[in-house]
């Protein structure tokens, strides 16, 4: 019976072609809008650790010396509190993580100084956030505790230098020190960088930021602070104090981020309950003022508390499904006047004993059959739309692209679209009296 309507559907669309053409076109226009505003929506929104994300956590502790209980805690923490956590050894893995531009140069190398964007972190960072290495490989704990002087560096880098090449052995120079490269990243593209999120809920929606390219050069976080002690940028500071005069990590400031593997919900019970204990013993010794101010969010919740997704990306999306909304509302009225018009042949199909369900599944499938024919279209313009975003000057242009969900959920939402726009119609059609026809004939 369904191949029989498929074939009735597809007399009908032949049969009136310019009413079918304004039709597809309608669903192919709405369809690719949507999509094209949806899947940028998917990319940024997405999970940057599929099946993993669940176990990452980042702390944080109020290290403000007033004590207010309104006070949320800063997005990141000051240097002795995030040493304090993460030397306890509380966790399954845990990092620390500090940014800094750093000047860098290449001694054997015939090109000019860069400034390049370093990552102070420690050896737990590459396989606690599934980092791929092309060549060499990350430090050790032992190197974290001796600050070795050596570094990761990016594929980026690693080409723009050393033309793609082996460079593991090679010499960087960090400002005025010499850094041995011991790995070389595999090209990495984390969406969002996630481990840099913070001040989202400060920056009035303008999170495009948080989809740059992650840093060219990774160090051991003691090393960096070595090279580089005051270099780091503050979230914030407190207090009187000439940043210049003292080294940052005495400085009243938080600019230090600590993540935390917990592969249990047993162990992050237990980590909340030694996060809460900590900050209640600095409260007792003076140093912070509201110990009710530590917390922990899992990785997607702190996303999502930092609004990571641009806002006009989001103002994008609800525009697009509005114009689809459009687009649905004409397509109603061409298959009401469609279905109407052919209300004589309706009429003497009820009269050889087809049914009002029978006739109300007709209409539907070749609704149906026009929203997959605007389906495909709607994906040719999605792919046109889509290599328009790659144009813009945007952080995440290069992450925008078509995966294997988006191109089956365009043509799922074209068909649901047309079903949906098609049931009144179908309906109105299926009610047709056929006696009151029959006369008209």
């Amino acid at each position: 019976m369904f191949g029989y309507y498929i074939d009735l559907a597809l007399r009908s669309l032949k049969r009136n072609k310019i009413l079918t053409a304004l039709m597809v076109l309608a669903i192919a226009v709405g369809i690719g809008a949507s999509m094209t505003t949806l899947t940028v929506m998917h990319l940024l929104s997405g999970d940057p650790l599929p099946g993993r994300s669940g176990e990452i956590f980042y702390p944080q502790v109020d290290p403000s010396p007033t004590p207010d209980a309104q006070h949320r805690p800063w997005d990141v923490m000051d240097y002795r509190s995030a040493m304090d956590l993460w030397s306890a050894h509380r966790a399954d893995r845990q990092v620390l993580i500090a940014n800094a531009t750093l000047k860098l140069r290449a001694p054997d190398v015939n090109q000019p100084p860069l400034m390049a964007p370093t990552l102070q972190t420690t050896s737990d960072f590459f396989p606690m956030f599934g980092v791929p290495f092309r060549q060499g490989h990350g430090w050790s704990a032992d190197d974290d505790a001796k600050h070795t002087r050596v570094a990761v560096i990016s594929d980026d880098l690693n080409r723009k230098l050393f033309g793609g090449a082996d460079s593991v052995g090679r010499i960087l120079r960090l400002k005025d020190t010499d850094v041995r490269i011991i790995g070389v990243l595999a090209p990495w593209r984390p969406s969002p960088v996630f481990y840099d999120v913070r001040g989202g809920r400060f920056s009035n929606g303008d999170t495009a930021s948080f989809y740059s390219r992650p840093e060219d050069v990774f160090v051991p976080f003691g090393t960096g602070q070595d090279i580089a002690p005051n270099d780091s940028q503050p979230f914030t500071c407190w207090g009187n104090w000439d940043l210049g005069s003292k080294p940052l990590q005495n400085a009243p400031c938080v600019w230090v981020s600590l993540w935390v593997q917990l592969d249990s919900a047993a162990k992050q019970r237990d980590y909340r309950s030694f996060l809460a204990g900590y900050a209640a013993e600095q409260q007792r010794l003076g140093r912070i003022g509201n110990a009710d101010g530590a917390r922990m969010m899992s990785l997607m919740q702190w996303l999502d508390f930092n609004h990571v997704v641009p806002s006009d990306v989001r103002l994008q999306t609800w525009l697009a499904f509005a114009f689809l909304s459009i687009c649905l509302f004409n397509m109603v009225g061409l298959l009401l006047a469609k279905f109407l018009r052919r209300s004589g042949e309706i009429g003497v199909r009820r009269a050889l004993g087809a049914t009002r369900r029978a006739v109300f599944a007709q209409c539907l499938v070749e609704a149906g059959l026009i929203g997959l024919i605007g389906g495909v279209g709607g994906w040719l313009l999605s792919l046109l739309g889509l290599w328009l975003v790659r144009r813009q000057p945007v952080e995440y242009a290069d992450l925008v692209h078509l995966d294997a969900a988006m191109f089956l959920t365009t043509f799922a939402l074209s068909v649901a679209v047309s079903l949906l726009a098609g049931a009144l119609p179908a309906l109105r059609a299926s009610r047709v009296a056929p006696a009151l026809q029959l006369k008209t004939l």
